[in-house]
């Protein structure tokens, strides 16, 4: 049972400490809405998708306003397209997601998740389809989030896959130009991608899951600030248990939201995703806890060790909170969503090359990173391959979401607006890595990988 001291910390955590939940979000499997006649399949996607969904909007505000917790978003994510539409008599995609635009609007939630495709081996008919169709999409759509997971431990990386995903993320920065390429804002390439993410760009329903499910993304960056000015000085035994016992108390709030949607809306309850999702907004940053624990500013020395510190601290105490704890679970270090990174980069200690590093300990990878907009589509294969490689070794999720910026150089501001922030345009190597992406093919998998 909570106590009178429990209730007022956690009153306290979301008035001044940018506690919130981040998204519910409501997986739906489309599977049974598969047919030959593409008109066909897409009326039965988007009769799912509003029927099932039709009330999660006011589920979510009416929670909100019942327990005073903020909801910032609420979302839906799909079973990979590329999947669902494989078997349609069609070569053209991009109506499937117009499709899930169309329901997102009709559901009035910020994002859907699902244009998606999983090729780490390699290409089926719908994979193929789909990248084709993925920079029209996301020029044409508002609120469609679209992944693509190109490796992992189990089977290696598919070259292929790698050198095609710099092209069309060229390309969609094209389309987008008159937006500073915000279609790839909506865009992730994964290593060893999961199939409960609540987060977008990169989530998306695995055929693993059930029917429908409801998985939360909770978010505390600021809590977790705030707890350790109380521990200035202190050894980092003392700021990895004070992480811990605050991870916790924001990991049982998302549970009991996650469990109040689920009930609320005759939906089986999946996951509670306790990443650490740092917004614009002053205070609720990542790159200021790692500040906090002695670090004079992200980036430098000692920043991948601090990072190492905290994700693994915010798990353990995530655990102990929740029997279900999954998705990404762990610290984000998205650059135009968090605006300690953005004072980092802009002063030039956090380059890209450090946030590799960091990726190696925390979750999911290099996130929301502008580049010049003459950057090569063989650069940007290359970013994608090294991280790729960083997920397959370590049998972690890795992705990037990148976005060269036509017209911007290195220390231009490019600003997406929202929870997606501003970024500084960061540079890149200038060495060239041509050769490297035209030899295709696939990196096979790690020794790791044979585990049976």
């Amino acid at each position: 049972m909570l106590s009178l001291n429990n209730i007022f910390d956690t009153i306290n955590m979301i008035d001044k400490q940018h506690l919130d939940i981040r998204t519910i979000t409501m997986g739906i499997s489309l599977l049974d809405c598969v047919s030959e006649d593409p008109k066909r399949c897409c009326d039965k996607i988007y009769d799912k998708i509003t029927k099932y969904a039709e009330n999660l909007v006011k589920t979510g505000e009416d929670i909100e306003s019942e327990f005073g917790i903020p909801i910032v978003h609420k979302r839906i994510s799909v079973t990979p397209m590329a999947l669902v539409a494989g078997s349609c008599d069609t070569e053209d995609l991009v109506p499937f997601a117009l499709t899930m635009d169309r329901a997102a609007k009709a559901c009035g939630v910020n994002f859907i998740g699902g244009f998606s495709a999983l090729v780490q081996k390699g290409f089926a008919r719908g994979d193929e389809l789909l990248l084709r169709a993925i920079p029209q999409a996301l020029t044409e759509t508002d609120f469609v989030c679209s992944s693509v997971n190109v490796g992992s431990t189990r089977a290696g990386i598919n070259m292929d896959a790698v050198a095609r995903m710099g092209r069309i993320i060229k390309e969609t920065a094209h389309l987008t130009r008159e937006q500073e390429g915000l279609g790839c804002a909506k865009l992730v390439v994964f290593c060893n991608a999961v199939e409960d993410n609540p987060f977008m760009a990169g989530a998306f329903h695995g055929v693993g899951e059930a029917d429908s499910v409801i998985n939360v993304g909770v978010s505390g960056p600021g809590v977790v600030y705030h707890a350790l000015q109380s521990v200035e000085g202190a050894p980092f035994d003392v700021v990895a248990e004070t992480v811990k016992k605050t991870a916790f108390q924001i990991t049982r709030m998302g549970q009991m939201v996650a469990s109040e949607a689920s009930h609320r809306l005759g939906t089986p309850f999946g996951i509670v995703d306790l990443s650490l999702a740092p917004t614009p907004a002053v205070g609720d940053s990542v790159a200021r806890i790692l500040e906090e624990m002695g670090l004079e500013t992200c980036g430098t020395h000692g920043t991948t060790a601090a990072l190492a510190l905290l994700n693994d601290a915010v798990k353990k105490g995530g655990v102990m909170a929740s029997s279900h704890v999954g998705g990404l679970s762990g610290a984000f270090i998205p650059v135009s969503e968090d605006e300690g990174m953005i004072a980092a980069a802009l002063s030039g200690t956090l380059t890209l090359d450090k946030l590799e590093a960091m990726t190696c300990v925390c979750s999911v990878g290099l996130d929301m990173i502008a580049v010049p907009g003459e950057t090569t589509a063989e650069t940007i294969s290359a970013i994608i391959a090294d991280e790729a490689a960083v997920g397959m070794v370590n049998s972690k999720t890795t992705a990037v979401r990148i976005i060269p910026v036509e017209g911007k150089r290195v220390g231009d501001m490019v600003e997406m607006g929202g929870l997606l922030g501003s970024a500084p345009v960061m540079p890149v190597h200038s060495a060239s890595s041509a050769a490297f992406i035209a030899r295709g093919g696939r990196i096979p998998a790690p020794l790791q990988s044979l585990k049976n």
